[in-house]
């Protein structure tokens, strides 16, 4: 009979390692795993997590270098709109795990796979989000979700790879750590509760930058290509340069409350230098830029779309009708923006671009305007608010009978 082929989204952690010797031990899987790196390891992390996994005795290990996808599909329209979930959190775990999932559902298709496995407990949001897309993409093939499915401790699944003689640090932190390019979430005793705040020990980057920093940021048609005058070739290279320069003053620290798929509230930390002045910053020079409607629109759709791929909904057809309009509105959104970098927080200085709107040949703010007379306005103001005086004055009459 020939081996069923198992295609397991792994980390290299406890319980995708479980996964492992489960599915090709006791259920019999020729299992071939794969990594998708999202930004969140070095070269050394992804070979030793090769290593693992052959050691485990998976068939084939994959390593996928999702960075650029993962910003062309998914991070870039959420600088496009503002993204941010809450308006507190910027979507960083939420974000990864479905490039992850579409990843790991291509590689299935490409093995002809006869099933496809997750790590996911019954708990959170990323079940929900990489069963949603294998039934999408892989539709027909069986979901198996071993420490989801047997309701696993932590202390059973290490016993079991004990008995399997697998050797592997199985001390866990105290504080659960994930890291991406958009941002690192961190999970700890303090976040289980409604109070609590993560002590200084457990954020990934310890302050170590105390004095003011000005950085500049330009951007080409809203994304991010230069940093203090310094030109990169994808976006995603520029967002890693700042990280490394804003990361040190403890920048982009806070803890998310939200709402998950399955209906619970959450509460998690986590540290996004990068991305809290990427998204200030971007903000600040579309003020600049963009019509009032522009902005305007822009915001509603943008919450449609965060809320949306919060909750796995990538491949709905409504996400690239969104993803049109907001890259069509950034047409004009280039130019400088200018940030101070301070400990524990960051200020916007201002903005330089050749399509601001705040333009002096137009006049200027409380003081003089050049692009209209005051008998205009007299007569703007009167019509403008003529409406609403006719709904008054027919209001006062009716009283008044």
């Amino acid at each position: 009979m020939k081996t069923k082929k198992v295609v397991l989204g792994f980390s290299g952690g406890l319980d995708t390692s479980f996964c492992v010797k489960y599915l090709s031990e006791d259920k019999g899987y020729e299992v071939h795993s794969i990594i998708v790196d999202t930004g969140g390891f070095t070269e050394d992390e992804l070979k030793r997590i090769e290593a693992h996994a052959y050691n485990l005795g998976v068939k084939t290990h994959t390593t996928v270098n999702a960075v650029h996808s993962y910003y062309d599909t998914i991070i870039k329209y959420l600088i496009f709109g503002n993204v941010l979930k809450n308006n507190t959190y910027p979507l960083s775990v939420s974000a990864e795990r479905l490039s992850q999932a579409l990843h790991i559902a291509k590689h299935a298709q490409q093995l002809q796979a006869d099933a496809v496995a997750h790590g996911s407990t019954g708990a959170g949001n990323d079940q929900v989000r990489f069963d949603m897309i294998f039934h999408i993409m892989i539709p027909g093939i069986e979901i198996i979700t071993p420490i989801r499915d047997l309701q696993l401790s932590r202390e059973a699944e290490i016993d079991y790879l004990k008995q399997k003689h697998v050797q592997m640090n199985f001390e866990k932190s105290m504080y659960s750590i994930n890291k991406g390019l958009w941002g690192t979430s961190v999970g700890g005793k303090e976040t289980l509760n409604s109070k609590g705040i993560l002590p200084e020990e457990a954020w990934p980057t310890q302050v170590t930058k105390t004095q003011p920093e000005e950085v500049e940021l330009g951007f080409v048609k809203g994304e991010l290509y230069t940093v203090n005058g310094t030109t990169f070739t994808h976006p995603t290279d520029a967002i890693k340069h700042l990280q490394l320069i804003a990361a040190p003053f403890g920048i982009g620290r806070d803890i998310h409350v939200g709402d998950t798929i399955i209906g619970i509230k959450g509460r998690v930390g986590f540290e996004a230098a990068a991305p809290m002045i990427i998204l200030k910053a971007h903000h600040a020079l579309e003020k600049h830029v963009l019509t009032k409607w522009q902005l305007s629109w822009k915001d509603q759709l943008a919450a449609f779309y965060g809320n949306w791929l919060h909750e796995g909904q990538i491949l709905d057809p409504v996400m690239r009708n969104i993803e049109a309009f907001l890259t069509d509105s950034q047409q004009q959104v280039t130019g400088k923006v200018f940030v101070q970098l301070l400990p524990y927080r960051f200020q916007i200085i201002g903005i330089e671009s050749p399509y601001d709107l705040m333009n002096s040949k137009f006049g200027k703010y409380g003081e003089m305007n050049t692009g209209f007379t005051g008998e205009d306005v007299r007569g703007f103001s009167k019509i403008f608010g003529n409406q609403v005086a006719i709904f008054h004055k027919v209001k006062e009459q009716q009283h008044a009978q």
